[in-house]
């Protein structure tokens, strides 16, 4: 019985795996507890595993490479055609092992610990951002239940707040101006979390070469360049920059049928955290030029006819091939770089 693929259904404590030998043959179907996973493939020859990639895809990948096998994680997306009957572990362990067999498949990059601890600082980051955002919009909204209106933006809070709570004119309670105040302190206590991240983010982005590259590129700055770096890898995995724009969601999304092209919107697929940084960074130059009033150029003779939403997702598509070229071919950015030939 040799056993040349393996599919495995990932869990917190039970992982169901799925053998198929050189003729596509069943021959091992098995539930294993956490603690049997690392012993079982130990003492298993050299094989093909696919795992679903999901919450700690990339730390099983690290253990089963180290022992020699070849990882491949599979977006969730392209295993779930491949589920014949009802839903069960058995059967996306089958599904994932007949997917990671086919020669078209498409594969998520394997992350080391580095590039995963650079992500978490991003995700932890995004999550106080969000908060601090709510924390704003309730203390606005709660004001404005008194009459107090504040304008949109974190920067009136922090100027207009204490000032509406010291005014003895208004008709607020004790009580009402103490919880805005504690509201206010949990804010400033947010926007630090905040900044503690950034200065982490900006630290790492300092030691990093290729960070450093890709910050030059107009539109991207230290925190997209750490999240490209890290959620790219190494980007000879992607065969041209227009595949790691489409890999970003960054390319339009087609209907077409019977030789008629239909192009809609762009597709949104991918990390949308890694999609909004890129756009938000083109929308920065969008705004820079208009300043400018530049005339010549590709992106302010594109402003002139399409749409300045238009032109921020072309423009970022552009950096994420830039993007591309940058990490693949190991180059510095060149401002008006054409290519030869």
């Amino acid at each position: 019985m040799k056993i040349t693929t393996i599919g495995i259904d990932l869990a917190k404590s039970v992982f169901a795996v799925h053998g198929v030998n050189e003729h596509g043959r069943a021959v091992l179907k098995k539930v294993l507890k956490r603690d049997q996973m690392l012993p079982f493939f130990a003492n298993l020859p050299a094989c093909v595993i696919g795992i679903e990639a999901c919450g700690s895809a990339h730390y099983w990948a690290r253990k089963l490479q180290g022992m020699g096998h070849t990882v491949r994680l599979i977006a969730p997306q392209f295993v779930k055609p491949y589920v014949k009957t009802n839903k069960n572990d058995a059967a996306d362990a089958e599904a994932i092992c007949e997917a990671v067999a086919r020669p078209n498949m498409r594969f998520v990059p394997i992350k080391n610990v580095e590039q995963q601890s650079v992500l978490s600082l991003h995700r932890v980051r995004q999550g106080f951002v969000k908060a601090r955002t709510a924390q704003a919009n309730q203390i606005r909204g709660l004001l404005s239940e008194f009459g107090l209106v504040v304008p949109q933006g974190i920067a009136h809070i922090a100027r207009r707040v204490p000032a509406l709570v010291e005014d003895a004119a208004n008709d607020l309670t004790g009580s009402f101006r103490l919880l805005i105040q504690r509201l206010m302190e949990h804010l400033k206590e947010l926007d630090r979390q905040v900044r503690d991240l950034e200065a982490q983010i900006q630290r790492w982005h300092r030691d990093n070469d290729a960070s450093l590259k890709l910050a030059q590129v107009p539109g991207i700055g230290p925190i997209t360049a750490t999240a490209l770096v890290a959620s790219v890898g190494d980007a000879k995995g992607f065969t041209s920059g227009r595949q790691l724009a489409a890999w970003l969601g960054l390319v339009p999304k087609q209907n077409s049928s019977g030789g008629k092209n239909i192009l809609l919107g762009i597709s949104k697929r991918g990390d949308t955290y890694l999609r909004t940084l890129l756009i938000h960074g083109a929308r920065a130059v969008i705004r820079a030029v208009q300043r400018r009033n530049d005339q010549e150029g590709w992106l302010p003779r594109l402003l002139q006819r399409r749409n300045p939403n238009v032109v921020a997702v072309a423009l970022a598509n552009k950096n994420a091939r830039i993007v591309w070229a940058l990490l693949a071919h190991g180059r510095s950015y060149q401002l008006g770089y054409q290519a030869a030939g």
